[in-house]
């Protein structure tokens, strides 16, 4: 009699250190519900681990991905997301997050971390891509020689108050004068729930910076696939459009992410009015955190998110090479894109538009 329960006692001391043991799986449609619970409750992930970026990803631009979960006793416990970009242009690449700021390796446990960054790996290797890139918050694999950092992007963020005078007060003068100029033209803030009036401001300001813009149905995509946590805000002055921006919500977070301002808007200040009325809207939904988004060093964006008394914060962007011997430039401060640039802001905003998404695809 005690010889069976000891081979039962061993079968069930077995088959507790086989669920013990970290393992590595792919992402199935059946998972994004327990992966989205993982990421809502680990305190280092963020809206861009969330696993609704797979199917906006695949729809619009049909890259592959692969979303990479580590399980242990039953649970999630890491999380690794990773899409594919292929191009002539742009080279060839795998990185955790294209088109997103962050979404590197974030787990709740050490045991699940080797195994994602052996993933990524593998699988990098197995692709023949140029390079591996992995946009976190904080270096990953400070001293590890085969990782790479380029300080190019930054981050603002900034706590907010519940109290609307206390966060205009804590813009700085000469920025809240403007905020003060837009209220006094009588710009008001319309919730959307299509990206039509949105697209006319955003896709007229990035023609006028000389960048491609992102196709319509990508934003389109991102409000259905992210409902209420998605929104769609315009500024207008009685039935003129002036400006727009499409913000993520996130725990106690707001993120204004795409955004964009018809030439009106410097006239009666309305990009500022635009990120104060999302403040408000944001901070009478119980936000506390303004997260002003990713800005390149040496830009207008770095400048303007300054003048509102926000500090930056360097992200780490690591890159491993693969088959390629330099890191990636592909952003509109190198030099060599400037004649582009020139040209595109020249060109008519229809075949712009028209373009654009045929190259952005490619950049992530």
């Amino acid at each position: 009699m005690s010889s069976i329960i000891e081979a039962v006692q061993e079968k069930k001391a077995a088959a507790a250190a086989i669920a013990a043991r970290p393992t590595l799986h792919l992402m199935e449609p059946k998972d994004m519900a327990r992966w989205d619970a993982f990421v809502a409750n680990c305190p280092e992930a963020t809206f861009f681990h969330r696993a609704g970026w797979q199917t906006v990803i695949e729809r619009v631009y049909g890259h592959k991905t692969w979303f990479y979960y580590v399980e242990q006793n039953g649970k999630i416990v890491g999380v690794l997301p990773l899409a594919e970009i292929k191009s002539r242009m742009f080279g060839h690449s795998l990185g955790s997050l294209p088109f997103c700021v962050l979404g590197g390796v974030v787990a709740t446990s050490d045991a699940a971390r080797p195994l994602l960054d052996d993933a990524a790996d593998k699988l990098a290797r197995s692709l023949g891509v140029g390079h591996l890139e992995m946009r976190n918050l904080v270096p990953q694999h400070a001293g590890d020689p085969n990782w790479y950092q380029k300080e190019l992007y930054v981050t603002f963020r900034k706590e907010i108050s519940a109290d609307d005078e206390a966060n205009m007060n804590a813009i700085p003068r000469k920025q809240r004068a403007m905020v003060r100029k837009g209220i006094k033209l009588g710009l008001t803030g319309e919730i959307d729930q299509h990206v039509d009036r949105f697209f006319t401001a955003y896709s007229t300001s990035v023609h006028r910076l000389g960048t491609p813009v992102f196709p319509k149905s990508y934003f389109k995509v991102i409000k259905e696939v992210f409902g209420d946590d998605c929104e769609i805000r315009t500024i207008v002055r009685g039935d003129e459009i002036i400006a727009g921006v499409l913000s993520f919500y996130f725990r106690d977070e707001v993120l204004p992410y795409y955004g964009g301002g018809m030439p009106a808007a410097r006239e009666c200040a309305g990009n500022d009015f635009m990120y104060w009325n999302l403040m408000q809207a944001a901070a009478a939904r119980g936000c506390r955190i303004f997260d002003f988004g990713r800005s390149k060093l040496g830009t207008g964006a770095f400048d303007f998110k300054k003048n509102w008394g926000f500090e930056p914060t360097p992200l780490a962007y690591e890159y491993r090479l693969y088959a390629s011997a330099e890191l990636p430039d592909n952003n509109p401060l190198n030099p060599k894109y400037q004649l582009f640039i020139k040209m595109w802001q020249k060109m008519p905003i229809k075949l712009a538009n028209f373009l654009g998404p045929f190259i952005v695809r490619n950049l992530g």
